[in-house]
């Protein structure tokens, strides 16, 4: 079973140079809530808790003890972006909070567009999945939306993937049954629809299992800060050279992302699949930078119960990459010699390839 939350915003940004996180540090790019989508969600046909969803993928939860649902229709609280008051006791979950992201799995078939929250992330990974289609890690770290969705199922290769950060909590739906304690060992906080009172939420006007939305206020208490985006990543002044851009398009067996510049908007306009990407409060999908890193893709141990193997993206190790910003394209090597490093991306001159201000993208491709 897998699940889904909702969110709108929109998301700006100011140049600087730096790196962000323990790796990387820069400025916060900021984002406008568009409260009026999750309102809409949570006001109109909206379940309280996940219930059931007979058009999953098929894919098992963890048994997990059940706790009482908090009525849909009350609005979640609004994410702080500051610590708590001195003499104030923690939360329980204040530990794992203080430089961890969050990290949610959401949908990315036809169905499950729009998507709520996508514009408030801090980066974007763009995964293959069975069947040439593809799917979303969206990571946050400086704002919490109210909402983000739809929510479905992990897979083996994220552990890989969110090792470079410090206990993240990934938000998921779901997941391979023989995966399941892989996740519940790894060195993160795992959360599933069921195990937070009224962090969970299911549109009842969307068709299961396109309609499971997270609460992110309903997890963390406060926005981890920009020091948790311990991704390698570099921001600041454009590296020189690299060649002119209008669009860049990567295809999946599945799935196609087409990103066309606008320098109007100093962003990359995202379609999908040969329409405009845009969220749930109609805002178009626009990151700053965009990368297209070229990985190795092979199948992963774990299949399920129709023996599909899912792809598994070694996300660990050195390639090439093409680091889009600013209309340009420049061509780069990603290396990440650990799983807890993050990814760092080189020129040929051995300097490092900074990014833009705002938010990232970052699409793994079946490297030739």
């Amino acid at each position: 079973m897998e699940g889904g939350r909702v969110v709108g915003v929109r998301r700006g940004g100011r140049r600087g140079t730096g790196q962000r996180g323990a790796r990387a540090r820069g400025g916060a790019p900021r984002a406008t809530l568009t409260a009026a989508v999750a309102a809409a969600l949570l006001a109109a046909g909206c379940a309280a808790g996940p219930g059931p969803a007979p058009d999953d993928d098929g894919r098992g939860s963890a048994p997990r003890p059940s706790r009482s649902a908090e009525a849909a229709t009350s609005a979640p609280p609004a994410a702080r972006t500051t610590s708590p008051p001195p003499g104030k006791p923690a939360s329980p979950r204040a530990p794992l909070e203080a430089a961890s992201p969050l990290a949610v799995k959401i949908d990315n078939v036809r169905a499950a567009r729009p998507h709520t929250g996508l514009e408030a992330a801090d980066v974007v990974y763009v995964e293959p999945v069975e069947g040439g289609l593809s799917r979303l890690m969206a990571l946050y770290a400086t704002k919490l939306p109210s909402a983000v969705g739809p929510v479905r199922s992990a897979r083996e290769s994220d552990l890989e993937l969110l090792r470079q950060f410090d206990r993240p909590t990934l938000a998921f739906s779901g997941a391979q049954r023989k995966l399941l304690p892989r996740i519940d060992s790894a060195p993160l906080r795992a959360e599933q629809p069921g195990e937070t009172s009224g962090a969970w939420v299911r549109d009842l006007g969307r068709p299961a299992p396109h309609n499971l939305y997270l609460r992110p206020g309903r997890l963390m208490s406060s926005a981890p800060g920009d020091t948790a985006l311990t991704t390698g990543f570099r921001y600041g002044a454009a590296p020189s050279g690299g060649r002119p851009e209008s669009a860049r398009t990567v295809r999946y067996p599945a799935a196609r992302f087409t990103f066309t510049w606008s320098r109007e908007r100093d962003r990359w306009l995202l379609g999908m699949d040969g329409a405009p990407a845009v969220t749930s409060g109609g805002k178009r999908l626009a990151p700053a930078t965009v990368v297209v890193q070229y990985v190795k893709v092979r199948e992963s141990e774990l299949h399920d119960s129709r023996g599909n193997h899912s792809p598994y993206v070694e996300t660990v190790g050195s390639g090439r990459a093409d680091v889009l910003r600013d209309g340009r394209t420049h061509s780069a090597t990603w290396r990440r010699g650990s799983a807890t490093d993050g990814t760092a991306f080189t020129a040929s001159d051995g300097s490092p390839v900074r990014f833009a201000e705002g938010q990232v993208w970052v699409v793994f491709a079946r490297a030739s």
